[in-house]
């Protein structure tokens, strides 16, 4: 659904990396930004919709100042619609080893 897609994480992050290139296979412009202020207005040109996630380990106030600097270089100030959308279901279940396992 997004024109560009900003993961809001670390460059040492597996996890946010990762985010990014699932973006890029999916041909969608993507950036990695540990701040909001590495926001380029540049790449908002021609963009209606803007998907925001962020890594494992990344603060929410980190995604929270990204939305609102996104706000600010709209343009849009008040009219700026922020949706919030479901967390994809993960149904990946991982056991223990064996040696960890309660006994019978």
């Amino acid at each position: 659904e997004a024109d560009l897609v900003l993961v809001v994480g670390a460059p040492e992050s597996s996890n946010s990396n990762r985010l990014v290139e699932a973006a890029a296979n999916a041909g969608v412009a993507s950036h990695l930004v540990q701040t909001a202020q590495e926001i380029r207005p540049e790449w908002l040109d021609g963009v209606d919709c803007v998907g925001v996630t962020a890594g494992a380990s990344a603060p929410e106030v980190l995604v929270k100042e990204v939305v609102e600097r996104l706000r600010s270089l709209s343009g849009e100030g008040d009219r700026l619609s922020v949706d919030t959308m479901p967390a994809a279901l993960e149904d990946v279940a991982f056991q223990l080893p064996s040696e960890l396992r309660p006994g019978p």
